[in-house]
């Protein structure tokens, strides 16, 4: 066989290599064929997630309001904390909005006069005791010497006169010590007067609360009683019972007969007027103001609560003891509301895709919104979602 021939029967190089790897080409197709099947997933299944909540019917039933009136937050226990004594203020321990208990310190005012008077006091005790020690031993000597002025005379050895001085001395020495246990008594009183003036240096607080106001600095001096002048202070702090606080409003004498005690209200602050605050009538003050022609009435609130402070404006309002039901509204999350454009809008889920919905909102309670028209009680409405949410796109709901 020729040259030639044989070199057209030999198979090439890249055919022998393509022959020894057969494993490439099948990689190939398997890499293709999960390629398609994921594309296919993703276009099948929806992009992003989210988390939805059922929107919630609510129904307003309330009493009818008979009466409307304004006032303002006011304490029941509220005192300008002074000291009894006159004194120099030493530290204040307490700023305005401290948390205090009763008892616990405010203030502490010098005290050296006092400690010096407790000094004098403590000593004269000790000078009265030493004379209360000496008198009696001077009355049990003139009982001795009576009583031998008392033998020698029946003996009859001595006079009646010396009976007679003898006795004498004795009842005047008795009465001396008389006088000396009266005045350690007095002492004594004089250094626990001395002792209290030093603890009427400490200011405590005479009941639980907050202080409002702190009215007096180290340095000042304070006093019980006001000196004139501007020098003196009186008061140290304003301390407030804030588990006290209540309601007064002036009612206008010509609608009183609708205010009684007991009767329900619904307070609404000047600062929060979204917030409704049960109450009830305490007590109407029996008096009526000629100037203003009203009658004051305290209200007792139904909640405690941090954001009441004393001195806010209140809007009062005076309910009846009828019912009066109003129609059925929606209550949803804040955060499920959007702003899109000049609407305010939710995307509701309804069969694996989302519908978006204008909405109006009635009223906002804290973290809750409540709707009047856009959705319905049970719909599912979007709270939290992993994407950009889009009217009509399919997403998946996380559980």
């Amino acid at each position: 066989m020729k040259r030639e021939e044989l070199e057209v029967l030999r198979i090439p190089a890249e055919a022998r290599a393509a022959r020894k790897r057969p494993w490439v080409w099948v990689a190939a197709v398997v890499l293709g064929a999960v390629a398609l099947v994921v594309t296919v997933g993703v276009l099948r299944n929806p992009r992003i997630w989210v988390s939805v909540v059922e929107a919630q019917a609510v129904t307003d039933a309330g009493r009818p309001v008979v009466l409307n009136a304004s006032g303002y937050v006011t304490p029941r226990r509220r005192a300008t904390v002074a000291a009894k004594v006159t004194a120099r203020v030493v530290e204040i321990r307490v700023d305005e909005g401290a948390t205090v208990r009763a008892g616990d310190v405010l203030a502490v005012l010098d005290a050296s006069d006092a400690q010096k008077r407790l000094a004098t006091a403590e000593a004269q005790v000790r000078v009265n005791q030493a004379t209360l020690r000496v008198l009696g031993v001077q009355l049990a000597d003139a009982m001795r010497e009576l009583n031998r002025q008392e033998e020698l005379q029946e003996a009859g050895i001595t006079s009646q006169q010396a009976v007679d001085t003898a006795r004498t001395r004795v009842e005047s020495l008795r009465a001396q010590l008389e006088q000396a246990e009266a005045a350690v008594r007095l002492a004594q009183t004089q250094v626990e007067q001395a002792r209290q003036d030093i603890e009427n240096c400490i200011v405590r607080a005479p009941f639980s609360g907050v202080v409002v106001s702190k009215d007096a600095q180290p340095g000042e001096m304070v006093s019980p009683i006001s000196a004139g002048g501007g020098y003196t202070r009186t008061g140290i702090v304003t301390l407030v019972d804030m588990d006290s606080l209540e309601i007064e409003v002036d009612v206008n004498e010509s609608y009183i007969s609708k205010v009684r005690p007991g009767q329900a209200v619904e307070a609404t602050l000047d600062a929060y007027p979204e917030w409704k605050i049960p109450g009830t009538v305490r007590t109407v003050i029996p008096t009526a103001d000629r100037q203003k022609a009203t009658v004051k009435a305290r209200i007792a609130l139904g909640v405690r609560d941090p954001r009441v402070l004393p001195d806010m404006g209140v809007k009062v309002a005076f309910l009846g003891d009828g019912k009066v039901v109003t129609d059925p509204r929606v209550s949803i999350p804040a955060r499920a509301l959007r702003e899109e454009g000049d609407q305010t809008v939710v995307y509701v889920l309804r069969e694996g895709r989302l519908e978006r919905r204008a909405v109006r909102v009635a009223e906002r309670q804290a973290d809750r919104v409540l709707l009047e028209s856009g959705l319905f009680p049970g719909e599912p409405v979007v709270v939290e979602a992993g994407g950009t949410l889009k009217d009509g796109i399919p997403v998946r709901v996380r559980r």
